[in-house]
This record gives structure tokens, sequence and C-alpha cells, in this order.
């Protein structure tokens, strides 16, 4: 039912320095700008050279075309990491220009931005459970890489730079009590177990009802991913008021669509179920399956970031990017499985809550569509039949049984 080929992108994460590097000397490099205060807009921007680090990744792959589409010229910083690239490197975008190598390679990030006038920063190590056990690489991708990115900058100052952020930072989101009264400072028991006990209650022991989250929520990180992505986010825009370089922040919901990671079981939960469907498997959902999302299509991702190089009023901002809807993690799983023709491989529900997770989170859109113009083109369930077409082609492995023994066996599912 869903033949083998070779997967053609995923999502970008980056282990330590890998010596092979390849740089394409023979390009045409625009002279210099002068000045670092220069606020972007459209037409100063199209044709004008775009580093995307992590730029063969899931995201990163989605943003290079519609830059393309757009007429910029587009730079790529990858390391082409084994665990989301199985296979090797993917196949190159034509009219994009590739250099392969570690972000934490300070030669190579003063190679990678000769003649760059924007950046965009994807290149992260990506999962929640994965960050919990494997902290050094986290840390050290994430923090380090964009430590690395930053000074390289310092010499080679750009118009603007767009960091890809996360929801994660939120940790749980906004909550209303039974009063109607808003809750930004919720956090539930990392032990809970039962039925009735996933939600955040009150002192009564009633549930506190989920909000959509906008910006001003505080941040709570619980999980060492979500440290290392507001690290991320905090590092450039104190580099961009420093140093005068129109500096955004998206924090990115949960992107789905064709290209997402099917063999990493540490990445987007759509790209898990598929795995499962895929392979004759029921989805496995931890706790009991209500806990809500915002899920937002890959190409509305791309966009929102093309808009932030392009809107001067951005600069200096931290905006959610999502759909602005939520969906119960069993609504998911059974939307995908009707999609793939297999609704009888229903959710298997885990009763078990994993160390690092919230229960609700999803997106306030509404300074996204004040700033930046920006509303979601793609909703989940009416995008779902492209995502299933092309996970026909792509090799499936499922690793989901393994993903769960690593975080069981180190006390991180409770």
């Amino acid at each position: 039912m869903f033949p083998a080929a070779r997967q053609r992108c995923s999502c970008i994460c980056f282990f330590f320095f890998e010596d092979m590097i390849s740089f394409n000397r023979n390009i045409s490099l625009p002279p210099r700008f002068g000045g670092r205060m220069v606020l972007n807009d459209k037409e100063n921007s199209v044709g004008k050279i775009v580093l995307v680090t992590g730029g063969f990744g899931f995201i990163g792959r989605h943003l290079v075309a519609d830059l393309l589409r757009h007429g910029y010229q587009v730079r790529v910083l990858d390391n082409v990491v084994e665990q989301v690239h199985p296979t090797g490197e993917p196949e190159r975008i034509r009219g994009a220009e590739y250099i392969i190598g570690d972000i934490r390679d300070p030669s190579l990030c003063r190679h990678a931005l000769e003649g760059a006038e924007h950046v965009a920063h994807l290149a992260a190590e990506v999962g929640v459970g994965q960050s919990m056990y494997e902290i050094a690489r986290y840390v050290g991708a994430n923090e380090l890489g964009t430590a690395v990115l930053l000074e390289a900058l310092i010499d080679r100052p750009v118009r603007s730079i767009v960091v890809a952020s996360s929801m994660s930072v939120y940790g749980e989101g906004l909550y209303r009590d039974r009063d109607g009264r808003l809750h930004n400072a919720i956090r539930r028991r990392v032990d809970v177990s039962g039925a009735d006990s996933w939600d955040p209650v009150d002192d009564a022991g009633l549930p506190f009802e989920p909000a959509p989250t906008d910006e001003e929520k505080p941040v709570d990180l619980a999980s060492i991913y979500a440290l290392t992505k507001f690290a991320q986010e905090r590092a450039v825009m104190i580099f961009g008021q420093a140093y005068g370089v129109p500096a955004i922040a998206l924090r990115l919901f949960n992107v789905f669509g064709a290209g997402q990671a099917l063999s990493n079981p540490y990445t987007g939960v759509l790209a898990n179920f598929a795995s499962r469907l895929a392979n004759g498997e029921r989805p496995l959902v931890f706790e009991d399956g209500k806990q809500r999302r915002d899920f937002v299509h890959v190409e509305d991702v791309a966009r929102a970031f093309r808009l932030a190089l392009e809107v001067p009023s951005a600069a200096g901002q931290v905006i959610n990017i999502g759909s602005g809807r939520s969906y119960s993690i069993t609504q998911v799983a059974e939307l995908l499985a009707a999609a793939m023709g297999v609704p009888e491989l229903r959710p298997e529900i885990l009763g078990k809550a994993r160390r690092g997770d919230i229960r609700h989170c999803f997106a306030s859109i509404e300074r996204a569509q004040d700033l930046l113009g920006f509303r979601p083109k793609h909703l989940l369930e009416t995008s779902l039949d492209p995502f299933v077409e092309w996970v026909k082609g792509q090799t499936v492995i499922d690793r989901s049984a393994q993903m769960r023994s690593e975080l069981e066996q180190r006390g991180l599912v409770a």
C-alpha cells in the first residue's frame, strides 16, 4: 500500500562538527550593503541573498522553495544528520546554493554569510522527549550553534534575521477558570496517572478550560528542548538590539505537511502517526488523547518566514505562527487514519505521560495577522490528502517503540 521510495526531505537536526564541508566557490556575490539599521521591505529584499540554516530540513526546504518563487536568491547551510536523513543528502532544490557542514564551525559560518543580506535561522535539534536525556547534544547544537552564527554576523551584518522559536517555550498554554478569569502560570503534576487527573485543576478539583495562548503569556520551560529554543530566541533578539539588526522570532506551533521525517520518532506527532499507520500499526497516544494542540501547515509557516523578512514593523517582535485552531490528539489520529484508508486502526491510548510534555497549548494568531498579514491557508482537516499521497511514496520505518523504550528506561514516562 505504501511502496518504498527514498525520502526526499525532512526536518533538520545537528550533531557535532563533521569534517566534510563543501562550498561552491564559483558564485557571484553582490556588494556588501552599508549600515546596520536598514529596515527591510519586500521591494528592497527581492533578489537579495537569504541564508537559510537548516535548509535541508522539513520547514527549511519549503522555505527555500517559497523564497525562490518570490525572486530571492537562496543559500542553504545544513549538516545532513543521519537521524533525520537516514538515506543521505536529500535532493537539492534547483536554483539554491548549498553548503554542507556544521553551523558550529566559525569559518563555515563566515563563508555562508558572505554576501548574504538576510538570515532565516532554522538549524536546530528537534524533539522534546529526546532532549531530556541527550542534553549536551541539544544544548550544543541549538545554543552553541546560534552563538557561533551570531558571532559571525558581527563582522558580516545583515538587514534582518528571523529565528525559528517554538510554542514549547510557553509550557502550558493559557487557561480560564470557572469564573472566566485567565491564568497564565498553570502547571500540572508530572506524576499524574488515571483518566480523571490529566488536566490541571483548581483548588476545588475542577479542571481549567484551555484558552488560545498569545505572546504575552509568560515563558514556562518544561523541557530541555524548550530551554534551548528560548535561548536561541533570546540570543537573536538581544543580538539584534545590540547591533542594530532587525530581529524577529517566530514561535512555531505543531507544523505538518509533506516532507516530515517519517522515520524520526522525536519529530512531529502527525509524522509519528503516519509511520505507524503505514506499517499497519495503531497510533500510540500518550495520556488520554484529549490533550489539545494547534497544527499549522508547513507552507503557511514558510510564507510566515518570508513575510517576516518583508515587513518592517515585525522587527523586534516575537510572533506566534499557528492555525488559530485546536485539535485533540485522538482527533488527529482518527482524521489521519481515515485519510490513509485505515479507519479501523484506532489510536492506542497509553494512559501514561512523558516528562516534559504539557497538556494543552494552541495559538492566538492575532499578532501575526496584524503585523504580517498572516492568515493560514491550509487547515488540518482539509490538507491531509496531499500529505497522505506523499507518505505513499516514502520508505517508512516505524521507530516509535524504540522511542518509547528509550524514554521508559530512563524513567521519563509516568
